[in-house]
């Protein structure tokens, strides 16, 4: 069977946590010959080892640090875009979802980071790809604030929200009720362990590491949700599925590599548009399983709260920006592309570091354009004679 799913790993240091994946694969009967895994890395990190241990397992990739995306770009003609994928960021994701573009056999994306591991009871690969194309009825969220905190389930008893979520969002009150699946996009697992927290969230829970006190089990999750349509929440890329189709709305913004040292929002603003996409073209993103356990490494929290800090006024007015944007697009790329003029022609004066919000922009217009490069035929050039 030839690939049809290409998982995306950013790494810099755990690959090895991908046997574990193909582990769970094979102990649940999932086809590995479907994966073509693509370990995005750096220059200074261990290639050949990451090779190595792909071809040990027998499964099918590719490792790219920077050279070897620079030499892609090349080869694709698309070096005037390679300003897209910011460098030394989480934010590479991008570049796969470039290279999957460019690959039209990869029906499927999957999105690991390299500091988690499956768990047993599920199925992980099969389990998302079911998510994809399930259309049976599942409980909805709402809230009175548009946000929904994907850790609702359990929030009385852990208080906890996660990466992302706005502060003027909080102590909402949440409704539940039922939807009939229509057509699922995105598939976001949830985790255990240690809970994808915001630096600010994670001092006020008593830790310096990087990892919050309260941790969270199986006990804290209760199936599958999504949240209604209108209605926001977090993405977060750590456990993460997705259709082929999403990816013109679903760019992983420009984090880190920036001079206002923004960074941190590369999956939750990309969720933020991708969910209003989805609401325009009546699709569904489904949160819940197959939970990941999340072992984040210890570093300085005041690092991420650095990291942090120039974005948070701007997180919590982005949804409020694209919210009412491309109410008539009929395609990912026109729903992406008015929320992209939105950003990149708006006067954004009034918040810290606004003119991050027009530099998203033209990244993201910049984004639909590189697509729209990688998608166009090529011209043989005629040899000479």
């Amino acid at each position: 069977m030839e690939p049809d799913i290409c998982v995306v790993v950013p790494t810099i240091r755990e690959y090895e946590c991908m046997r574990s994946y193909f582990d769970n694969a094979r102990a649940h009967g999932f086809d590995l010959d479907r994966l073509f895994v693509l370990l995005v890395t750096e220059d200074f990190c261990d290639t050949e080892g990451m090779a190595a241990m792909l071809d040990d397992e027998g499964v099918a990739g590719a490792v790219f640090d920077e050279s070897a995306r620079e030499e892609w770009y090349a080869t694709e003609g698309i070096e005037e875009f390679s300003h897209l994928v910011p460098a030394a960021s989480h934010a590479q994701t991008s570049f796969g979802l470039l290279y999957m573009w460019a690959h039209p056999e990869y029906d499927y994306g999957v999105f690991i980071d390299d500091d988690t591991l499956p768990h047993d009871e599920w199925d992980f690969f099969g389990r998302h790809m079911e998510n994809l194309h399930r259309t049976d009825e599942v409980e909805s969220v709402s809230s009175d604030e548009q946000w929904v905190n994907v850790l609702y389930q359990n929030a009385d008893e852990h208080g906890l929200y996660p990466r992302g979520y706005p502060y003027s969002a909080m102590h909402e009150t949440v409704e539940t009720g039922t939807h009939e699946l229509r057509d699922v996009v995105a598939s976001q697992g949830l985790w255990t362990n240690v809970p994808d927290l915001d630096a600010v969230r994670i001092l006020m829970d008593g830790d310096l590491e990087g990892q919050a006190q309260t941790r969270t089990d199986f006990d804290d999750f209760d199936g599958d949700f999504v949240a209604e349509p209108g209605q926001y929440l977090t993405v977060c890329s750590m456990n993460l599925a997705f259709k082929r189709e999403v990816i013109p709305a679903f760019y992983q913004l420009p984090m880190d590599d920036n001079e206002w040292d923004v960074g941190r929002f590369d999956d939750i603003w990309s969720g933020v548009f991708l969910k209003r996409a989805a609401d325009v073209l009546g699709k569904d993103i489904l949160t819940g399983y197959p939970l990941c356990e999340h072992n984040k490494a210890a570093r300085p929290t005041f690092d991420d709260l650095n990291n942090e800090v120039p974005g948070l006024e701007l997180n919590e007015h982005l949804w409020e920006v694209v919210d009412d944007v491309g109410d008539d697009a009929d395609s990912y790329a026109d729903a992406f592309e008015a929320m992209a003029d939105t950003l990149a022609d708006g006067d954004w004066s009034d918040y810290r570091n606004g003119e991050f919000f027009n530099y998203v922009g033209e990244h993201m217009q910049s984004w639909l354009d590189c697509l729209d490069q990688l998608a166009a035929p090529r011209v043989a050039v005629p040899a000479d004679d």
